[in-house]
């Protein structure tokens, strides 16, 4: 028994790293897994069944129940296959957690327009395309009179909150989704459907490229970089016990859980007439001197 007793889950990009570690608490919690991989190579080339199979060993070797997928989240058909590939072995659907990425990192000015829309595309669209299909699954359910206690777990970054030097396409992805996932709930609110984002720092395939030296392993002692101490807020924000709990971003490493403080509105000036050009500098300033000076972007110059 555990929190996520009988639940059905979807994990996306589960064959490795964050996912993989997600997957494998919901079973220890009790949870039904589908185990989606693509099985790519870290810039998004290639598939393969290995990951996703490997991991649907793991679960059931330690007497769990998964099944694995190898759907493209980011095909609208391959996602529409997701769901139906939970519906069809354990008959329902309780959680989507979207995690499926990779990095295509590149200043701005040597980014290509291939590399962009890549970057875009799986995790952006690959957040959206699973999770427009459960939920047209979970808004039938409720207007059939079946009862609805749904999640939708989402991953962000700090990059998409706060941006990041060499990461433009990936922050901009992270950031769209961290605000997709405001309008899922208030959107699904009405359906029995939840939506929250995470916002991990952990080691994975992708942080030991981008940030090595930060994301080593410590000789003893707590990891705090393991990817596995993300995983428990993630599997309670897909269990019953995180019902009320919905349309908020969670920075989550090591230890640490905290709720993300997004854009607000700030200082005002307000005149009733239209603006000169001329006056807006001296607005602008004063704004800016009352506001709160901006969390720094990831990697820019102290």
């Amino acid at each position: 028994m555990g929190i996520c007793d009988g639940r059905v889950v979807i994990v996306t990009g589960a064959g490795r790293g964050l996912g993989r570690e997600h997957a494998r608490e919901f079973a220890r919690q009790g949870a039904k897994v589908v185990v989606n991989d693509l099985g790519a190579e870290l810039d998004g080339t290639g598939s393969s069944d290995g990951p996703a199979g490997q991991v649907v060993d793991e679960i059931r070797a330690a007497g769990g129940e998964a099944v694995a997928n190898g759907a493209d989240v980011a095909d609208w058909e391959g996602a529409q296959s997701l769901v139906r590939s939970a519906l069809d072995a354990f008959g329902r659907l309780d959680v989507l957690v979207n995690n499926a990425g990779f990095l295509r990192d590149r200043m701005l000015v040597s980014a290509s327009e291939e590399e962009w829309d890549a970057v875009i595309r799986v995790h952006l669209k690959g957040h959206f395309a699973p999770t427009r299909h459960a939920c047209a699954y979970w808004r039938e359910q409720c207007k059939a009179g079946e009862p609805v206690d749904a999640r939708i777990v989402n991953t962000s970054s700090g990059a998409g909150l706060l941006g990041s030097v060499g990461q433009g396409a990936y922050s901009a992805a992270k950031a769209g989704i961290a605000a997709l996932t405001l309008v899922e709930a208030v959107e699904m609110g009405r359906y029995g459907v939840t939506a929250n984002a995470i916002a991990p720092a952990a080691r994975t395939r992708m942080t030991e490229v981008a940030f090595a030296e930060s994301m080593a392993a410590p000789a003893e002692g707590f990891d705090a970089k393991a990817p596995g101490n993300v995983s428990p807020l993630v599997v309670w924000l897909g269990s019953a016990d995180s019902a009320g709990v919905t349309g908020r971003v969670f920075e989550v490493e090591g230890g640490l859980i905290s709720v993300a403080d997004g854009w607000q509105h700030g200082p005002r000036v307000e005149r009733d007439e239209r603006w000169d050009p001329a006056e807006v500098g001296d607005a602008v300033r004063a704004l800016i001197a009352d506001a709160p000076a901006p969390a720094p972007v990831y990697g820019a110059p102290e």
